[in-house]
């Protein structure tokens, strides 16, 4: 393989029916649909389990996190036993796995109905590559990924109207059950699917997986505890410390030890004939390599708004799931329509050209927002905002994936189905525990010099509230808890003045971050591919 690759191969195959395609599509559906009814569902959960938002969004995080520390597994799974009879056992499995999360009666519970579904989706990720790899070539190929990102997207737009529909009038139950019945439907039409074989000689690499699998786990746990554990030194919630050291940061410097270990493990093996858990193959090239960075990174920065945008109108705002859902629409439509979109673009601009305003795009749109951002998510400002950051990331995510799954042979599709997994699950797992931890840590400290400059608010009545334990509640929940204190009605006010400008100066940082990361991103996104298809690359 070449330093260079391409977004697209011309056949001249016989096109293949579409149908197939949609038990694919919905594959890839009920996955996302899962991931994006969380944040919707995050003040009925809250309400129903008694937990802060925090906890809920371990959920999220541990749903990609096994997807992300097992993908590699279920890619190799793939190959050995043939993709089409793993889909439907995995498709099984998660169709078990929506009836515990929707009948959950506690916050563990759901944790591990999500821990399940991500068990199943590490399986479902690669098969589905392989799946359009199986039936469909050429230029209907590259359309079928570009239909894959787009069922991605408009899983999530169905998954906030959806979820926020139903969590208004009935609850936050029923938008799992409806994946119950999809997960059915998903088995029943997996039988119009080319079957396939599979490839017994293939090994699993169980030293690998152990490897990858520790990495992630580790990274994501730690990201996620990296605010009631402490970023330094150790705080009272952390279950031990070292030393006096926080025991999250030791798990992300572990995990990332273990990841290099991963990767030469990897490279060992394959020099000596063995089959690797991964292909390295498929990370050969600077370009490659670069999609992958970028992807990550896009993905953390939807992950982060993602669950932003609903912690700030459910949580602080008190508003419903319907609520969450309009402020969200614009940005998950405009999602969809890109991601579709931008396959007609790819013989007009290189990928390079298109990498770089896409994350342009997205920094923009970050940009403004935090400048443009107050208590009310549908001024037009904001919502321009987020209609600009879904151009730019609906467009990213197709051709970021369509760029790793031309440039490797079809025998490897598995191998990139795993790759693309492992990138997008932990960079969501990474993107929501880091916006968490972050947003959540501003605030305290926003809240804690606010309170400090405050003459207003003297040390007995800060003794009385618990500043130790700072997060975001609504002001509804701030007046229960100053009603307990002896706190005279300017003191009250004062409190609830102090917490609702700390919040949006979180939300507001937040935000400044996020853009920051976006463009230095800029960066691996000029490595990408700089010449269209027919045209002959520049080595």
């Amino acid at each position: 393989m070449t330093g260079a690759t391409s977004v697209n191969h011309v056949h001249t195959d016989e096109r293949a029916s579409w149908v197939p395609m949609i038990a694919i599509a919905l594959g890839q559906v009920i996955m996302s649909f899962n991931v994006a009814s969380l944040p919707v569902a995050l003040g009925g959960m809250v309400e129903s389990f008694g937990v802060p938002p925090t906890t809920v969004a371990t959920g999220i995080v541990a749903y990609s996190m096994l997807v992300a520390g097992f993908v590699m597994l279920g890619a190799k799974l793939v190959q050995r036993y043939g993709a089409l009879r793993v889909f439907r056992v995995a498709v099984v499995v998660f169709g078990l796995a929506q009836t515990l999360m929707t009948f959950s009666p506690n916050a563990t519970v759901m944790i591990t109905a999500q821990a399940l579904c991500g068990a199943a989706g590490a399986v479902i990720v690669p098969s589905l590559v392989a799946l359009i790899a199986e039936n469909y070539h050429g230029s209907q190929q590259a359309t079928a990924l570009g239909a894959l990102g787009s069922a991605r997207a408009g899983a999530g737009v169905a998954a906030f109207l959806i979820g926020g529909i139903l969590g208004t009038n009935i609850g936050w139950r029923p938008a799992f059950g409806i994946l119950i019945a999809l997960s059915a439907l998903v088995f029943l039409l997996s039988y119009r699917l080319k079957p396939d074989h599979g490839r017994p000689e293939v090994r699993i690499d169980l030293v690998g997986v152990v490897l990858a699998a520790g990495a992630i786990i580790l990274i994501s746990f730690g990201f996620n505890n990296l605010n009631g554990w402490g970023l330094g030194l150790a705080r009272p919630n952390a279950p031990f410390n070292l030393l006096g050291v926080s025991p999250a940061p030791v798990m992300i410097v572990i995990g990332v030890s273990l990841g290099q270990a991963f990767l030469m493990w990897t490279r060992r093996r394959e020099a000596s004939g063995r089959t690797p858990l991964l292909a390295l193959q498929v990370l050969e090239s600077p370009q490659e390599r670069a999609a992958v960075y970028a992807m990550f990174s896009v993905v953390a920065l939807e992950a982060a708004l993602n669950f932003s945008v609903p912690l700030y109108i459910q949580i602080v705002q008190g508003r419903s799931p319907l609520a969450t859902a309009v402020a969200m629409l614009p940005f998950n439509l405009t999602v969809f329509f890109a991601a579709m979109v931008i396959v007609r673009f790819y013989d007009r601009f290189t990928p390079q050209q298109i990498g770089r305003f896409g994350f342009m795009l997205c920094a923009a749109a970050l940009l403004w927002l935090a400048f443009v951002v107050r208590n009310d998510w549908s001024a037009v400002p904001v919502l321009a905002g987020l209609v600009i950051f879904g151009i730019g990331q609906g467009s990213l995510v197709t051709l970021l994936f369509n760029v790793l799954v031309t440039a490797s042979p079809k025998e490897l599709a598995g191998d990139v189905g795993s790759l693309r997994g492992t990138t997008n699950n932990l960079a969501a797992a990474v993107g929501t525990a880091v916006a968490g931890a972050l947003l959540v840590g501003l605030l305290s400290s926003a809240v804690m010099r606010r309170v400090a400059e405050s003459p207003l608010l003297p040390p007995e009545i800060q003794s009385q509230v618990n500043l130790d334990n700072v997060t975001f509640i609504s002001n509804d929940q701030l007046e229960s808890v100053i009603a307990r204190t002896s706190a005279t009605p300017e003191q009250k006010a004062e409190a609830l003045r102090v917490n609702t400008e700390a919040r949006l100066q979180a939300l507001k940082i937040g935000l400044l971050v996020m853009a920051g990361l976006a463009l230095l991103t800029i960066l691996p996104a000029s490595r990408l591919p700089n010449y269209r298809p027919g045209e002959i690359p520049s080595e």
